[in-house]
C-alpha cells in the first residue's frame, strides 16, 4: 500500500511539473529570487488547501466520481456546465500555450537541419501534426512513447541542476522587485504551474477513497514540485541578472541566453532537450485528455478521429499562428480556468457539502475564514490577468 501512495504523489507530482516551468523563470525574474520563492509558497499552501477540500468533497461521493459528477451532485446542471466550461477553457488555453512555445523550439531546429527554410506558420501547423499523429495512434501507444519521453526529460533535469548549480552568481538571487508591477505579470502564471486537481479523481479511485492515504499522496504530491521549482529558480535566476532577463523576448530566446552563459556544451544541450521534452511531454498529456474529452462528449465523433483532432487541434493552432510569441499570454489565460476549477469549484462544492453532511468524517480545517481566503486570491488572480490583457 505504500507503494500505491508513493505511485499517487508522483502521479500527482509529474500533472503538476510540465511546460509551465519554463515560464517561471521569465515572469518571475523582475521579482527577484526570494519574493518570487515567497510568492511560490503562498500558491502552494492555497493549492493544497483546495485539494484538501476536494478530497473532503469526494467522501461524499462514490469511489470512481468526477469533478463533473460531484458538480452535478452538490452544485446542479448549471454547476456542472460550469465545470465543463471551465475544463474546456483550461484545455484549449494550454494547448495554445505548448503549440506556441513548442512551435517556437521546432522552427529553430528544423530549419538548422534542413536546406529550405520553413515558415513559423508551417513550423507550427507541421509540429501540430506530428503530435497530433501520435494521440491517434492512442492511449496506448501514447503511454509507451511518453514514459520514455519523460524518463529522458527528468534525467536531463537532474544533469541541469547537477551541474549549473556551482555557476550560481550570488549578488543576482539577492535582487529586489524591480516595481510594484510586476507582481500581476508574474502571479497567474505562477498559479498555473500549480495546477494538479484534475488527477485528484483518479488518486481517490486508485487508493480506494482511504481519506489518510489519499490526504498523503497530495500533500506529497504537490510539494515536490514545490521543491523542484525552488531550485530550478535558484539555478536560472542565478546564471543571468535582472537586466539581462529583461532583454528576454520569448521562450527560445530564454533557452539561447542561458545555453550562451554555460560554457559546457553537454549542459547546453541537455538545457535544450529539457526545454524540448518540456513542452512535448505537457503538450501530448493536454491534447490527449482534449481529444478524449471531445470523443466522449458526442457519439457523433466517436467513430471519427479526423473530425475530434480538429476541434482539439485548429483553435490553439489559430492562436499559435497569430500569436507566435504567445506562451506566457496563453498560459495566463489558462489561470483564469484553473481559478475555477482549483479555487471556486473546490469552495463551492465545499460549502454545499458541509450544509448536507453537518457530521463528516473528514473536515479540512480553516472554516469559513479559509474558504473565503481561497475565493478572495481567486478573484486577484483573474483581476491580475485582465489588467494583464489591458
Amino acid at each position: 500500500m505504500k507503494t500505491k501512495v508513493l505511485g499517487s504523489s508522483l502521479i500527482i507530482a509529474g500533472t503538476t511539473i510540465g511546460a509551465g516551468m519554463l515560464a517561471l523563470p521569465l515572469v518571475s525574474a523582475s521579482l527577484g529570487f526570494f519574493t518570487a520563492s515567497l510568492l511560490m509558497v503562498g500558491i502552494w499552501a492555497i493549492m493544497s488547501y483546495t485539494s484538501l477540500l476536494m478530497l473532503e468533497v469526494h467522501q461524499h461521493g462514490e469511489r470512481n466520481a468526477t469533478l463533473h459528477s460531484l458538480a452535478f451532485q452538490f452544485l446542479g446542471k448549471y454547476g456542472q456546465l460550469i465545470a465543463t466550461f471551465a475544463m474546456l477553457f483550461l484545455f484549449y488555453a494550454l494547448c495554445a500555450a505548448y503549440i506556441a512555445g513548442g512551435s517556437e523550439q521546432f522552427h529553430s531546429k528544423i530549419n538548422s537541419i534542413t536546406p529550405f527554410e520553413l515558415s513559423k506558420t508551417a513550423s507550427t501547423v507541421l509540429f501540430t501534426v506530428i503530435v497530433a499523429t501520435v494521440i491517434s495512434l492512442g492511449t496506448k501507444a501514447v503511454d509507451i512513447i511518453n514514459r520514455g519521453l519523460f524518463t529522458l526529460k527528468l534525467v536531463m533535469l537532474v544533469s541541469i541542476l547537477v551541474f549549473l548549480t556551482p555557476n550560481i552568481t550570488g549578488e543576482y538571487l539577492l535582487s529586489l522587485p524591480v516595481h510594484q508591477g510586476v507582481f500581476i505579470t508574474a502571479l497567474p502564471v505562477i498559479f498555473t504551474s500549480f495546477g494538479f486537481h484534475g488527477s485528484i479523481p483518479a488518486i481517490v479511485n486508485y487508493l480506494e477513497l482511504d481519506i489518510k492515504k489519499i490526504r498523503l499522496s497530495l500533500l506529497i504530491g504537490s510539494s515536490l514540485p514545490l521543491i523542484i521549482y525552488l531550485f530550478w529558480q535558484g539555478i536560472t535566476l542565478g546564471q543571468l541578472s535582472q537586466a539581462d532577463f529583461e532583454q528576454v523576448e520569448g521562450l527560445g530566446h530564454f533557452i539561447l541566453t542561458i545555453q550562451q552563459s554555460i560554457d559546457m556544451t553537454f549542459i547546453q544541450q541537455a538545457l535544450s532537450l529539457f526545454a524540448d521534452l518540456a513542452l512535448l511531454t505537457s503538450f501530448i498529456g493536454v491534447s490527449l485528455g482534449l481529444f478524449e474529452f471531445l470523443r466522449d462528449s458526442s457519439k457523433k465523433w466517436q467513430q471519427s478521429s479526423i473530425i475530434t483532432a480538429l476541434l482539439t487541434y485548429t483553435p490553439p493552432v489559430l492562436f499559435a499562428i497569430f500569436y507566435p510569441e504567445g506562451f506566457i499570454l496563453a498560459l495566463g489565460y489558462a489561470a483564469i480556468a484553473l481559478v475555477i476549477l482549483a479555487l471556486f469549484l473546490p469552495v463551492a462544492l465545499t460549502i454545499s457539502a458541509r450544509k448536507i453532511h453537518k457530521n463528516a468524517a473528514y473536515q479540512v480545517a480553516g472554516g469559513n475564514i479559509g474558504l473565503f481566503v481561497v475565493t478572495m486570491f481567486g478573484f486577484i488572480i483573474i483581476g491580475s490577468q485582465i489588467i494583464n490583457s489591458l
